[in-house]
């Protein structure tokens, strides 16, 4: 939340609710904060944007289970990052403008949520009157049940392939999902630092459904795309995807399997159309 610009200098009620004031320097939010204690400093926290809401738990249990064919598979810690079953789920829209997705465990417990971020009101135009999206840059936020950022994807505006870039929530860049090829079964690679430690490769040329490699080539997760219902196969353009994830896995790996299984829609499965 900030005050428009042109606003002079001042002492102002705190946006973010902590103070009962804080400094405004003309053009932004300042750390400076005022209450009944007296002046103090303290950053402004941003207000945590709401999950994104898809999926009831029995219907996510049900994907799992009868669509995916992943029954009576437990553990996880209830984080992004250490469940071995991630269920993704597409906001469903007549007109897709911006791209929002629900992450469940096997259980139906939702983990957090993907949003893509930094739309102009142009592109939002082209997206509505025109195909031209998937050839356009892509961001997207994968965010906790708090809000709070945990990975960054960017795809930048692509012509034949494509790559996510991934980075961690200070903006260091973790490693890149770039595409291998444009005719046939679509192949990414995961390059960190310059070294491959992983890849995907869809099971047909359709590319429904990908298998994730590590860097030996050995399956480590699967991705499969469940049926979504035929109301919303026929009127929206929501899909759905359950991610098995087969055995614990080291970083950089695990970070960049995690980002695959959360943009398969909007970076990667958009691509092979």
């Amino acid at each position: 939340m900030t005050t428009p610009s042109q606003t002079p200098a001042g002492w102002y009620p705190d946006p973010g609710g902590q103070f009962a004031q804080r400094y405004w320097d003309g053009a932004t939010w300042t750390e400076h904060v005022a209450g009944p204690q007296g002046q103090t400093t303290s950053p402004l926290q941003p207000v945590a944007a709401p999950a994104v809401q898809v999926s009831r738990p029995e219907q996510v249990q049900k994907q799992v289970q009868q669509q995916a064919g992943i029954a009576g598979f437990e553990g996880g810690g209830g984080t992004l990052f250490d469940s071995p079953v991630l269920v993704v789920n597409q906001k469903a829209k007549l007109i897709e403008v911006t791209n929002e997705y629900a992450v469940y465990d096997q259980n139906g417990t939702q983990l957090g949520s993907v949003v893509e971020v930094g739309q102009s009101a142009l592109k939002k135009a082209v997206r509505i009157l025109s195909n031209y999206d998937q050839f356009l840059s892509h961001r997207l936020e994968v965010r906790d049940m708090e809000g709070r950022v945990q990975l960054s994807l960017h795809r930048p505006a692509k012509f034949m392939k494509s790559k996510v870039i991934v980075s961690a929530p200070d903006g260091s860049e973790v490693g890149t999902i770039r595409q291998e090829n444009a005719i046939g079964k679509i192949r990414f690679a995961f390059e960190v630092g310059g070294q491959r430690v992983g890849g995907i490769q869809a099971e047909n040329w359709r590319a429904w459904d990908f298998a994730i490699l590590d860097a030996q080539g050995t399956e480590v997760a699967r991705i499969k795309k469940t049926w979504e219902g035929l109301g919303k196969a026929l009127f929206t353009t929501a899909d759905n995807y359950v991610v098995r994830i087969h055995q614990p896995l080291d970083d950089p790996l695990r970070t960049m399997v995690v980002a695959a299984a959360v943009t398969v829609d909007t970076a990667l499965k958009q691509d092979s159309n």
